[in-house]
């Protein structure tokens, strides 16, 4: 076989020489033991939580070193884009504060540029051009019906199915049979000419999972597609080397490919990167655990946190958790410091699934919601609101300074102890709708009919805004006496059968009137910040 004839007959005309690509993009000029590592999703629309989990990983750990963190497009795949898809992933990690370096839509130093795959694909075929004349690849002209009957007939033998050895048809084929292939115009693909003996097993170290045992690569994978652009396997060899990054961290489910990545690697010339195969995200499905699915977990997706409105640093300090087991000690010790603080090390992630669960991330969101000053949370409700609330709840802010007196409340700013009512913006501007609109009943009444008018009209008769928190509470103590319910609680203990109930039950009907719920902040507070006409006009309300 001709390859130099072959080579120029694939792929005609000149393409710049290796070298120039070499001098192109020059190693990084950064400390000892930098980290370059990158994010590389394909623009395919739907950005999800493993996305995040690994754009943490990928972040902290380059910057803990002082390296580099790129965003890569990973786009040779026309018919999985979606318009709008890139600055949709852009967008999304800027809200979760992942903070890259360079990389498409970044801006940053463009020596490593560009961004997009599809814009590299000289490069890539120039490398394609010298492995072909090394006799290092070559056409194959399969269509998808030959394909496909040949991986029926490795299932029938069960044989592990793929293009390799007996089965790769044009991998040994005569130079006339190739060239009358071409001649008739048959479509074909560039296939690598693989070394490897998937029967001889070698030891990899994975910086995440430790030494693990694979097989060597003995698939012939395709390496450039029938359009002329790359697949996946070798456009992120090429990429991965002239961007000069040192460390690849990804899903597990990549592990079964790392044979022939690494085999790509080694037959381009190019220093290995290393690899960490970080955990898959994993849910309790009633007593077994299965990995997180688009098509089963809406909370995979990371717009249903924006959705939802949890707050981004909320949601990061989760992840936190779930990459390094002792960061939760951590910033429980220092819940003041920066996150960029925590010493961050890949030796500490999970070796096996991470356990995703909704309910710990709530209890997160309580604890860093209840940090915010009344300003913060004001502004991050905003926010949100903006973006997905009501017409109604865009309204809460027309007026800043009783908003801010609400959640001043609602928070327990100034008290003995933080509030912890909040999980979203989404919840928490639902919980304080009764300070805007009509306070619709959402609690049942504890006590019939006659003694909640009883309790409503002898609240009425000796209400007044005037009266501070101590008077108002001796007036509603009296009231509980006047009809039958214990004015001290210890009384109530002491003796409940002498007592219809207690004075906390007179209050309660009092909160439902006003509010709609049985539990609240502070009530004489609520009804300060409503004012008296309001108060009363609730209060009436629920009496009629």
């Amino acid at each position: 076989m001709d390859y130099n004839a072959l080579a120029e007959r694939l792929l005609p005309g000149e393409y710049p020489a290796l070298e120039t690509f070499e001098k192109r993009y020059p190693p990084r000029d950064l400390p000892k033991n930098a980290e370059v590592t990158r994010l590389a999703p394909s623009p395919t629309g739907f950005i999800h939580l493993g996305n995040l989990f690994v754009a943490i990983a990928n972040e902290r750990i380059a910057h803990r070193s002082g390296g580099k963190l790129y965003l890569r497009i990973e786009d040779t795949d026309l018919k999985r884009r979606v318009d709008g898809a890139v600055e949709a992933v852009i967008e999304a990690l800027k809200y979760f504060d992942i903070r890259f370096d360079e990389g498409a839509g970044i801006g940053g130093d463009d020596t490593y540029a560009p961004w997009y795959q599809r814009q590299r694909a000289e490069i890539y075929r120039a490398y394609v051009k010298d492995l072909l004349r090394r006799g290092r690849a070559y056409p194959c002209f399969c269509t998808e019906e030959e394909l496909a009957a040949l991986r029926e007939q490795q299932v029938a033998n069960k044989e592990v199915t793929g293009y390799y050895g007996k089965y790769a048809k044009w991998r040994d084929a005569p130079e006339a049979e190739v060239n009358a292939a071409l001649d008739a115009g048959k479509p074909y693909v560039i296939r690598l000419k693989s070394m490897g003996d998937a029967a001889r097993k070698f030891t990899f170290h994975d910086e995440i999972k430790g030494d693990v045992t694979v097989q060597e690569n003995d698939q012939d994978v395709v390496i450039l597609k029938s359009d002329g652009i790359p697949t996946y396997h070798f456009a992120h060899a090429v990429d991965d080397h002239l961007m000069r990054t040192t460390l690849v961290i990804r899903g597990e489910e990549w592990l079964a490919s790392l044979p022939i990545h690494l085999e790509l690697f080694d037959v381009l010339g190019f220093r290995r990167p290393k690899y960490g195969h970080n955990c898959s995200l994993m849910k309790m499905d009633g007593q077994s655990r299965r990995k997180l699915s688009k098509r089963k977990d809406p909370e995979l997706s990371l717009s249903y946190y924006r959705q939802e409105g949890y707050h981004p640093f909320a949601v990061k300090v989760y992840m936190l958790t779930l990459l390094n087991s002792d960061f939760e000690e951590w910033h429980m010790k220092f819940p003041d410091k920066p996150l960029e603080e925590f010493p961050f090390r890949i030796g500490k992630m999970s070796r096996s699934g991470a356990l995703f669960d909704l309910d710990k991330l709530n209890d997160i969101s309580r604890t860093e919601l209840s940090r915010l000053s009344a300003e913060e949370m004001l502004a991050f409700l905003k926010e949100w609101a903006q973006a997905f609330g009501t017409e109604e709840q865009k309204g809460y802010f027309a007026d800043e300074a009783y908003l801010l007196k609400v959640l001043t409340l609602c928070m327990g700013i100034g008290g003995k102890k933080r509030r912890k009512d909040f999980v979203t913006a989404k919840q928490a501007l639902a919980e304080i709708g009764y300070f805007f609109g009509d306070a619709a009943q959402r609690d049942a009444y504890r006590v019939d009919e006659e003694t909640r008018n009883a309790v409503l009209d002898g609240f009425l008769a000796t209400y007044s805004y005037e009266n501070d928190a101590q008077v108002w509470f001796s007036k509603v103590k009296e009231l509980a006496a006047s009809i039958g319910f214990a004015a001290e609680m210890r009384d109530y203990k002491a003796n409940t059968e002498a007592y219809k109930g207690s004075v906390s039950d007179v209050a309660e009907v009092l909160r439902i009137a006003v509010t709609g719920r049985a539990n609240t902040p502070d009530l004489w507070t609520i009804m300060q910040i409503l004012g008296e006409e309001r108060t009363r006009a609730r209060i009436l309300s629920a009496r009629a």
